[in-house]
């Protein structure tokens, strides 16, 4: 399967918003998102590292923007907490 096809056959699937995480849930949804994100972006970085290419460079780049995003959600979602704390 070539990468347009792939990509064709993914922008068919429906985003239903769930988040899905590997592991129980520990600390809260937004914390545990983010660590397997940082998790999958820290061995992509690594992999990268030590075989550099187009594919893995871009792999290491969407973990990252994941973990990024994961890392504003769990930003905001600590500062509503601190405001609805003050409040």
């Amino acid at each position: 399967m070539s990468r347009h096809e792939l990509k064709d056959l993914l922008d068919q699937v429906p985003d239903t918003r769930e988040l899905v995480l590997r592991r129980q849930p520990r600390v809260s949804v937004s914390f545990d998102a983010w660590e397997e994100a940082r998790d999958d972006a820290l061995e992509a970085y690594r992999v990268w590292r030590t075989a550099a290419s187009h594919d893995t460079y871009a792999v290491y780049r969407a973990a990252q923007d994941r973990a990024d995003a994961a890392q504003d959600v769990l930003a905001r979602s600590q500062t509503q907490t601190s405001r609805t704390s003050v409040s």
